[in-house]
């Protein structure tokens, strides 16, 4: 038995994590350039 073998389940647990990161961190991004460019439309007005 050696200890440095990784199952392969625990890397794609792994990569299904990044991508979850990845779309969680572009929707709030994206929700936050809307958000100020709302307000930038509000105050001009």
């Amino acid at each position: 038995m050696s200890t440095k073998r990784k199952p392969p389940s625990l890397q794609q647990k792994k990569e299904e994590v990044n991508k979850k990161g990845l779309i969680w961190v572009g929707s709030i991004l994206a929700v936050i350039i809307i958000f100020f460019a709302v307000i930038l439309i509000w105050v001009n007005i």
